[in-house]
């Protein structure tokens, strides 16, 4: 199904408020949950800023390009396999990237604010998410915190796998050591993100253990220029089965996974490692005896990766920064087809980029005061309507 085109003006506005108002409920309460945003070495907040007034410019044609090849449907449906970064947090990010744009481009009264623009890119999200998901919600937020978009048979590839930790079995210490490698790798590599592991889960197993399937996404030289110096990691994609047993497992929006008790990995039992780098895209196992070789090149690999940054000028981090946050449509674009220009600053280049660099974040919360984290349309008949 694609967008609709009978609406009219008010049916679009109304559309759009509908969606505007949806993702300004839950993003305000997610923001207030957010760790730390603020880095040491990477200004973070300067970098989203200018990642998401490019989305506000750019999105919208960019998925108008996007759907005259492939419907969000097919996108969302496309995502339903291991290695895709159409994933939750990507979706997620796609309206809300946008939407911040708005917010800080209509404060300041830097653009003009048409319905249809907000209303082609939220539409797009919500066909593309009700896809992905196929359970009749949009997010992990309305389903009781649960991401399940892979099927039995992956499911099953990913149990057949597995192989005891712990009694004879895997040294749980090992995989203790590969998680966090390659966890605290990609978060650099994606510039203080998180975005690079994606959780799903939970599904559930026998006797009371639950199934947790992660992720690990672009791991080798990729679109991501700073990434060269993972030329030596031997897997470009990874995705692990970890088999809990007695934890309570939630997933939310941003691919991140809640547990009680906290200390998870304590209560792994069994584990399991594939790898979609494949013609078809298809789960191929990767022996657990090379867990400590790959660990040994993504730590090489950090390490230049660390030199390198901290010797980008700030201007250059921003750039980077900007790149992996804009580029969160590119999955869509290429489940697609589509090729487009994902250079960045483009729209922003100039008078906003300028404004934007110096952009230092406080790690303040959304402001208790605001009627609404992201503003509805105004009805075009009132005073100051858009």
């Amino acid at each position: 199904m694609a967008a609709r085109t009978d609406l009219g003006a008010e049916g679009i506005r109304e559309e759009a408020n509908r969606l505007v108002h949806y993702h300004a409920q839950i993003s305000r309460a997610m923001t207030a949950e957010r760790t730390s945003l603020e880095s040491g070495l990477i200004p973070v907040t300067a970098y989203i800023l200018v990642a998401c007034c490019e989305a506000w410019f750019r999105y919208p044609e960019m998925i108008e390009a996007i759907e005259a090849r492939l419907p969000a449907e097919e996108i969302g449906l496309s995502g339903r396999r291991p290695g895709s970064q159409v994933n939750p947090v990507y979706l997620w990010s796609v309206p809300n990237f946008y939407l911040i744009g708005r917010k800080f481009l209509t404060t300041f009264q830097l653009v003009e604010d048409p319905p249809e623009r907000t209303w082609r890119v939220l539409d797009f999200w919500e066909r593309a998410a009700l896809a992905f998901r196929g359970d009749g919600h949009r997010q992990a937020w309305d389903a009781g915190f649960t991401v399940r978009p892979y099927d039995r048979a992956t499911i099953a590839t990913l149990v057949d796998g597995v192989e005891p930790v712990g009694d004879g079995g895997v040294d749980p210490l090992v995989v203790k050591r590969f998680s966090a490698s390659l966890m605290t790798y990609l978060f650099l590599l994606y510039f203080d993100t998180r975005v690079g592991t994606g959780d799903t889960g939970p599904y559930q197993l026998p006797g009371g253990r639950v199934l947790l399937v992660r992720d690990f996404y672009r791991l080798g030289p990729s679109d991501l220029w700073w990434s060269h110096v993972a030329k030596d990691v031997p897997y470009r994609n990874l995705t692990a089965g970890l088999v809990l047993q007695d934890v309570s497992l939630k997933v939310n929006d941003w691919g991140t996974s809640v547990t009680t008790p906290e200390n998870y990995l304590d209560h792994l039992v069994g584990f399991s490692l594939f790898t979609t780098d494949t013609p078809d895209g298809s789960l191929r196992p990767v022996p657990l005896d090379e867990l400590d070789a790959v660990v040994a090149e993504v730590r090489t690999a950090q390490a230049q990766l660390y030199r390198d940054v901290a010797a980008m000028s700030r201007r250059e981090k921003i750039t980077c920064g900007a790149y992996v946050y804009f580029t969160f449509l590119r999955p869509f674009a290429q489940a697609a087809g589509a090729e487009l220009d994902w250079t960045v600053p483009k729209a922003t280049a100039g008078p906003v980029f300028d404004m934007l660099e110096p952009v230092e974040g406080t790690n303040a919360g959304p402001d208790p005061d605001e009627p609404s984290y992201y503003a509805p349309f105004a009805d075009p008949g009132t005073e100051g309507g858009g």
